[in-house]
């Protein structure tokens, strides 16, 4: 490491793509607290706050102060809803798979997003995936609304840290997003294209649409939670929305199946050009 204390959230997202990319398997045991800490040069602290956001995305099972936790098993329902950071990401692999991509999503952040990617943007650099374009835009919460989570318990103040948060949050893992999908143009030629509109309104819900085939969504689910970040403890009501359940429905699936597909891509489109407004990441 670098000397560069890291944040409960960059350990988790590190730790989230190592179980991503098969460093760690299902079954499998973590580093200790201890070892952890000492990788990512921090106190215990921080790496339990990341241990309990892996758990609340449903990554890791037997959870207890005797042991590491293990790699959680992936949910083999079939046909069932699997928490979004299990489940959108082989779903994302296949929409890929297609000639012509075109993923719309409208969420709080595009963290799971972000992160979902990574095997598909993988089998494109394997060699497995040859897309000849892909289309993503995103709608996301302005910077300029009160947002109605996540907000400080005791509530906002002049200069709420809470939003701060947020917004730092929103613009890294956008622009870390779009950066990885246009670096697709020099390494492979794909006709790549990432646009983002800005929602006037907190969305309750987070919805993938992919290729217009497929809807998938998810609630947010509000919760009580601190964070500790630069020293400063945020007490707030936040949503960890990977850890709630993913809903797919499919237009090949049945009529039901289709008219909610259909519903779903005329809402998104509706916002897109009505009432969201262009949104630049900074």
């Amino acid at each position: 490491m670098n000397g560069r204390k890291h944040s409960a959230q960059e350990i988790a997202d590190s730790l989230r793509e190592r179980i991503r990319a098969g460093a760690l398997k299902a079954g499998d045991r973590l580093p200790t607290q201890a070892e952890l800490a000492d990788e990512f040069e921090v106190e215990r602290s921080t790496v339990r706050q990341a241990l309990r956001a892996l758990q609340d995305d449903g990554l890791l099972s037997n959870v207890s102060k005797g042991s590491p936790p293990r790699i959680a098993q992936p949910s083999v329902t079939p046909g069932g809803p699997q928490p979004t950071m299990v489940g959108l990401a082989p779903r994302l692999a296949e929409a890929f798979a297609a000639r012509h991509v075109r993923i719309d999503a409208a969420c709080l952040t595009a963290e799971t997003l972000m992160l979902a990617l990574g095997d598909p943007l993988r089998s494109i650099h394997a060699g497995e995936l040859r897309p000849d374009s892909i289309d993503v835009r995103l709608l996301l919460p302005s910077r300029e609304i009160n947002l109605a989570f996540p907000v400080p318990v005791e509530g906002r103040g002049t200069n709420d840290p809470v939003h701060q948060r947020w917004l730092a949050q929103r613009n890294a893992q956008g622009q870390v997003l779009r950066h990885n999908l246009r670096s697709l143009r020099a390494s492979h030629g794909v006709d790549v294209s990432v646009t983002f509109r800005a929602l006037p309104f907190t969305p309750p819900v987070k919805l993938y649409l992919l290729n217009g085939a497929e809807a998938l969504i998810s609630y947010y689910m509000v919760s009580r939670r601190e964070e500790t970040t630069d020293g400063q403890t945020l007490d707030m009501y936040d949503v960890l929305g990977a850890e709630s359940l993913l809903f797919s429905f499919d237009r090949t699936a049945g009529q039901r199946d289709a008219a909610f597909v259909d519903e779903s891509q005329k809402w998104f489109d509706a916002l897109w050009e009505t009432i969201t407004t262009d949104l630049t990441l900074s």
